[in-house]
């Protein structure tokens, strides 16, 4: 623990602008023996552990700022794990910040400073009342943006990623007794790892492992969603497409080819799914210097895309320009082709596969403008994702769960091999599983350093 970790902090734990309630917070830290004489200079009494109380929130003449709840939190069982006291009062910016004031000049004798962000939740993982996977669930909840993500952030906050991961942390543990056992005791007649069984139980920690892999990438499209460019000629109607998918007219749309200069974003959601839709300038020869501008905006946001949608006319097809713009397009990133005015050709809305047309791209038929075809495009864009219906129960995950789940996955996979082999792979057999349990506890923060610590809670807000 780094020695301002212990320090007494404090900081306005409610959002920035005016509202009913606002929430000071302090964590006393190692300044516990101050706590009574900190709170009685505060509200002028003692308080009752766990008891709300109505109370002036005095100045340091002994007036009042204001006027509302102290609740006095203590040691261990608080957020923080530490002595913490929180006065609610009237949220207006200015009476927040007076007596946030006041309670650093009170406590400055006590060290008492201005929290960073995301403090007290690092207390929370410091003292053992979160572990790390928890703690940026707490980040993930208050920033979810769709239902389902803010649902799946819950679970994640309750513990169900933890668990999943120390279940599997476990199960490892227990192989690498049995295998170390095998590589300190040669001469024993009994085979210990044919008589356990170690090569089940590595396809059984190997299966666990997908599975919530599996689930990982799930809350991972909840948190972050899918980038998805809107790319193609002009006048193919990429503009129409984004207001058809956001069912607002969010860009201009003209028979005129170029209208659209620059990107139009919009976020929208498909069965919790947040699409970062972005509808970008026709792709073209131009004189245009502006024109030119957005152009180059367009491939810079398709070369960051998730997914791109290449907009066809349906009445033409795909002609040598969308042929050349096609071949542009980034290797690895899936790109989908949309022929848009479909009702202009007497062909009905409807999902192609590549064996059907002899591509190896899915193609989807549709009317931005009538509507006919959206839902077809929005289930293919689910399908890309990788989305499995009937998953509200997953929990949120972040990249680096994901990294660190792909590299667990690796060594297993390691492992698996030097099982097969003779005795003299056995060592390597056993640091493969040592590395793939420090990937796992990297997860809920049992194995991580101090600079991943700082990068994860500097993300915070102050306050929380």
């Amino acid at each position: 623990m780094l020695a301002t970790d212990s320090d007494p902090i404090v900081a306005i734990a409610t959002a920035p602008g005016r509202g009913g309630i606002g929430v000071v917070r302090i964590s006393f830290g190692r300044a516990s023996e101050s706590v009574g004489q900190l709170i009685e200079a505060l509200t002028g009494q003692a308080l009752a552990p766990r008891h709300a109380s109505y109370v002036p929130f005095l100045d340091g003449k002994g007036e009042a700022l204001d006027r509302g709840i102290a609740l006095y939190f203590p040691a261990p069982h608080s957020y923080t794990g530490e002595h913490v006291l929180e006065l609610q009062g009237h949220g207006g910016p200015i009476v927040l910040q007076l007596v946030l004031q006041r309670c650093i000049d009170a406590g400055r004798a006590f060290g008492l400073r201005l929290a960073e962000p995301g403090e007290f939740t690092r207390r929370a993982f410091l003292n053992d009342k979160l572990d790390l996977a928890q703690a940026e669930a707490v980040a993930d909840l208050i920033e979810a943006s769709t239902e389902a993500a803010a649902r799946s952030a819950g679970r994640s906050l309750d513990g169900a990623f933890s668990r999943d991961i120390h279940a599997l942390v476990e199960e490892t543990i227990t192989l690498r007794m049995l295998v170390e056992a095998t590589l300190d005791f040669p001469e024993e007649e009994i085979d210990f790892l044919e008589a356990a069984d170690a090569r089940g139980k590595l396809a059984r920690i190997r299966q666990q492992l997908v599975n919530v892999l599996a689930e990982a990438k799930q809350g991972a499209l909840l948190r972050e969603g899918l980038s998805v460019v809107l790319a193609g000629q002009p006048n193919v109607g990429k503009s129409s497409l984004l207001n058809a998918l956001a069912g607002a007219e969010l860009a201009i749309v003209t028979p005129i080819a170029g209208t659209t200069r620059d990107k139009v974003a919009q976020t929208i959601q498909i069965e919790g799914i947040p699409l970062h839709v972005i509808d970008t300038a026709g792709l073209r020869e131009t004189d245009d210097e502006v024109e030119k501008i957005g152009i180059a905006r367009t491939w810079n946001e398709i070369e960051r895309a998730d997914v791109v949608l290449h907009l066809l006319d349906a009445r033409s097809g795909m002609t040598t320009d969308d042929v050349t713009i096609a071949a542009r397009f980034p290797t690895g990133v899936p790109v989908v082709r949309v022929l848009n005015k479909t009702d202009l050709t007497g062909f009905p809305a409807a999902v192609t596969s590549p064996d059907d047309i002899g591509s190896d791209l899915r193609e989807v038929r549709l009317s931005a403008k009538q509507g006919d075809g959206i839902a077809l495009l929005r289930e293919e864009l689910l399908r890309i994702a990788g989305w499995q219906a009937g998953a509200e129960s997953v929990y949120l995950a972040r990249e680096r769960h994901l990294i660190a789940l792909r590299a667990a996955q690796e060594h297993l996979t390691l492992a698996a091999q030097h099982a097969d082999q003779n005795a003299q792979a056995l060592d390597l057999f056993a640091e493969e599983l040592r590395l793939a349990q420090e990937q796992l506890n990297s997860i809920t923060g049992e194995f991580t350093s101090d600079d991943l610590l700082g990068v994860i809670f500097s993300r915070f807000c102050i306050g929380k």
